[in-house]
């Protein structure tokens, strides 16, 4: 693109509408201003995406450049884990030693803290001069703290392929992971509730029926699939199921490493497997997010940023109705597509 043309975005970015947002507003309460929804697709994400939108868009891709995305809860901090230690030989000391929220910049995630959120946070860390300078890293744009990384880059993200730089799969490397959305919605619900950054208060039944309509953060959940799904078969692209991970991990640590040009023995495979296993990922303080806890931006008693680890938990919390309704809305979100769970294939078998 060339940098007289840098500030355009090829997609529109509408206000949600007043009367919708106050609603929305009154059970997310972290978001403060409203909501907006981007491009075609109708993305949905906070207003204050609106100053970043096309920083991100924009932003220069350097050939070391790995990305992690995916929809939020689809296994992105255990694929992060695993590149990052693919890619950097298995060096379980940095690993242990740098929390993987510094190994990986949130590209979007100062978008979802509201100033009047980050005075607050900012109020009660005052006493802690450490803490502040925590809090300013955490809430400075991503673009920001990507710019000022010399070396190679690990980039976590839950932006749909369309709202990122159009080149990234030219010049960087993406790896994608999905999940059945009837346990991301459980688990995103369990970490809506205490992420004060979304701050939910209502029940489960009503953050689900938001899910489906498309008025929830990251919204449309499919397209946001799709969309990855399509460059599938780019040699810059990895697609990988959660499910896969939790059935297989060996499987799916060697499809890494072949990703990333990198070739492991056996026994390093297995001892790589320990370390990403979930016992082990809920004693890590390196993954388990304890900076946002530290911070009081994410406050305990929702079971922590790593929950139970398994698939088919959703089953626990839909009754009936609703899980009628989620096999409806799936079907009729996959009709006429390729796309399939490889899960759900051997349940309907």
């Amino acid at each position: 693109m060339d940098a007289k043309n840098n500030n355009v975005l090829p997609f529109e970015i509408r206000d949600v509408e007043p009367e919708l947002a106050d609603e929305l507003m009154k059970y997310f309460t972290g978001e403060l201003t409203g909501f907006v929804q981007v491009g075609p697709k109708r993305y949905f994400l906070p207003n204050k995406y609106k100053q970043e939108a096309r920083n991100i868009y924009n932003m220069p891709v350097r050939p070391t450049d790995i990305f992690v995305a995916s929809y939020p809860r689809s296994g992105t901090t255990w694929t992060q884990e695993l590149v990052w230690m693919v890619a950097n030989d298995l060096d379980y000391e940095k690993s242990d030693a740098i929390p993987l929220t510094e190994r990986y910049p949130f590209l979007e995630f100062s978008i979802f803290v509201h100033p009047i959120m980050k005075e607050r946070f900012r109020e009660e860390n005052k006493h802690s001069p450490q803490k502040l300078k925590l809090l300013e890293l955490v809430s400075q744009p991503g673009t920001e703290q990507l710019a000022a990384i010399a070396g190679a880059r690990f980039i976590k993200t839950h932006l749909p392929l369309s709202l990122l730089p159009p080149a990234l799969l030219d010049h960087g490397k993406m790896v994608y992971v999905a999940r059945d959305p009837r346990d991301v919605v459980v688990s995103f619900y369990h970490l809506n509730r205490s992420m004060r950054t979304q701050g939910y208060v209502g029940d489960f039944k009503t953050y689900w029926n938001y899910f489906i309509r498309d008025l929830h953060h990251w919204t449309p959940y499919f397209d946001h699939l799709k969309e990855a799904w399509e460059k599938r078969h780019h040699p810059n692209m990895l697609f990988l199921f959660y499910e896969e991970l939790s059935k297989d991990l060996p499987a799916a640590v060697r499809r890494v490493s072949a990703f990333l040009n990198k070739r492991y023995s056996e026994e390093q495979i297995q001892r790589l497997c320990r370390h990403l296993s979930v016992d082990s990922f809920k004693s890590n303080k390196s993954v388990n997010y304890d900076v946002m806890s530290e911070l009081g931006i994410m406050v305990k008693g929702e079971g922590g940023f790593i929950r139970k680890g398994k698939a088919g938990g959703w089953r626990e919390h839909f009754d009936e109705e609703m899980a009628q309704q989620a096999e409806r809305w799936i079907s009729d979100n996959l009709r006429g597509t390729d796309f399939r769970f490889p899960h759900m294939d051997k349940e309907a078998q």
